[in-house]
């Protein structure tokens, strides 16, 4: 079966009334849903990495189930999540639970998380060092930006070098750092710089797309967050839908079929070995989201 893609350069066409993505409508102009088409179903998914081998192979495993993927590629993260509220897409693959209880409690949706992906873990690199040895009174260069920045504190805590004035803090920030009792103390840089300031010598948490960039080894890193822990449920990426098609048996033989040796495989070849294979029930999900979400509002 061929499978549709629609091009950014058409959605951004499609934008310039709304500010959401337009496709898949019927002649009436109502928007279609989760449908059986001539050969089976037709699913409209958004992502932000549709161009990622992963991708190409899930492709290829939905539609020997049957099921025709309509691949709706973003360039952002703001836009799948409004497309999805909209109806404009059936699901969306491109975020982890923290960034859809932010979503959520700023629009007043409804969004659910449906079928866990993967962590893909934050980690700490420090040049010619391969372990946490020595690394007493350093600073550390942390990304600024809110989320990067409360989860890469999160990685200090974890491994032993940082203690939060309040423990348990979902997003703490710098000012939540107990001084005197951490062993190393922080500076927040743009994200983009981080890897500059490891190549400087300076201890820095750095995510997967700027070590990508920088062509830094992922394996390098002297510590990273733990996937199974507490602290890293947060950034548990989902399959995400509308709260009505929850329960949508194709949408959850989607997220089966993610989990097929022969995606992971290449998930795992696409995050150069740091992804972590997450299985998590839609309730589970559903529970740390909620956590979040009260957190979230009361920020």
């Amino acid at each position: 079966m061929k499978l549709r893609r629609i091009t950014t350069t058409a959605i951004a066409g499609l934008f310039a009334a709304t500010a959401l993505v337009a496709c898949g409508s019927d002649s009436d102009g109502s928007s279609t849903s989760v449908a059986e088409g001539t050969d089976g179903v037709k699913i409209r998914i958004g992502t932000t990495d549709a161009a990622k081998e992963a991708w190409t192979v899930f492709e290829d495993k939905a539609a020997a189930e049957g099921i025709e993927l309509e691949v709706v590629p973003f360039s952002d993260y703001s836009t799948p999540n409004e497309a999805l509220a909209q109806d404009q897409i059936d699901v969306n693959l491109f975020q982890h639970l923290k960034f859809l209880a932010e979503y959520n409690v700023g629009s007043g949706e409804d969004l659910t998380p449906v079928g866990a992906t993967e962590i893909v873990p934050l980690a700490l690199f420090w040049k010619d060092h391969d372990s946490l040895d020595g690394i007493d009174g350093q600073s550390v260069a942390i990304p600024n930006d809110p989320s990067n920045q409360g989860r890469a504190i999160n990685v200090l805590v974890q491994a032993g070098l940082v203690t939060l004035k309040t423990p348990g803090l979902i997003t703490p920030a710098p000012l939540d750092i107990d001084e005197s009792k951490s062993k190393v103390s922080v500076t927040p840089v743009d994200a983009a710089q981080s890897p500059t300031a490891y190549q400087e010598g300076t201890p820095a948490i750095i995510n997967n797309s700027f070590l990508d960039r920088a062509g830094i080894d992922p394996k390098l890193a002297v510590f990273q967050d733990d996937p199974n822990s507490q602290e890293a449920e947060p950034y548990i990426n989902a399959f995400v839908t509308k709260a009505e098609d929850k329960d949508d048996a194709n949408i959850a033989r989607l997220v089966e079929l993610w989990h097929d040796p022969e995606v992971l495989a290449a998930v795992d070849r696409d995050s150069k070995g740091t992804s972590v294979p997450v299985e998590r029930t839609a309730a589970e999900l559903q529970t740390i989201l909620d956590r979040l979400e009260e957190a979230q509002a009361a920020s």
